[in-house]
């Protein structure tokens, strides 16, 4: 079954709860000033694990939670928005430890037709091979950026989905 075709459902009880915020009581910048780039994984669910509630910070998701591939999104949250802090969040069985990207183009090359090769030749899929390191690498990245504001807090972090439990990197 398309997942989509739940989604009125779901909305209409989503609709029934929402309460105040229909009253335009959150506002657009996020409360804490917070910017948490992390993984699309659906395992991991960032406002449950972290305690925060709709409103309090911006959840930016890509493919392994990489901050080079969040980057302008960082920007428009700080420069626009008013964000802070940044909260880079990796995970223990990430997908994207588990390739490389010479390996993911010639599995794209063989469901392609050859015309939309140079383009896969072009992407580079972000991977990375030690958890703690990428972790280290991504905070690095955001700290050093001439886009991100020189005093932006930093922080890097692991998300265990074996138990639930988050440690600080950086």
């Amino acid at each position: 079954m398309a997942a989509h075709l739940d989604f009125k459902r779901a909305n209409a009880e989503y609709v029934a709860a929402f309460g105040e915020k229909g009253l335009g009581d959150l506002p657009l910048p996020p409360a804490k000033k917070l910017a948490i780039v992390t993984c699309m994984d659906a395992r991991l669910n960032p406002y449950a694990h972290l305690g925060l509630k709709e409103g309090e910070a911006h959840i930016i998701r890509n493919a392994g939670g990489v901050a080079k591939e969040a980057l302008r999104s960082i920007i428009i949250s700080q420069r626009f928005l008013g964000t802070r802090e940044v909260a880079v969040f990796h995970h223990t069985g990430c997908g994207m430890l588990g390739f490389t990207t010479p390996q993911a183009r010639t599995l794209l090359k063989g469901t392609v037709e050859s015309s939309h090769h140079d383009l896969i030749d072009h992407t580079d899929f972000l991977e990375f091979a030690d958890l703690e390191e990428s972790v280290r690498a991504d905070v690095k990245f955001v700290q050093e950026h001439p886009l991100v504001l020189p005093e932006t807090k930093v922080t890097g972090w692991v998300y265990e989905v074996e138990t639930g439990q988050v440690r600080q990197i950086v």
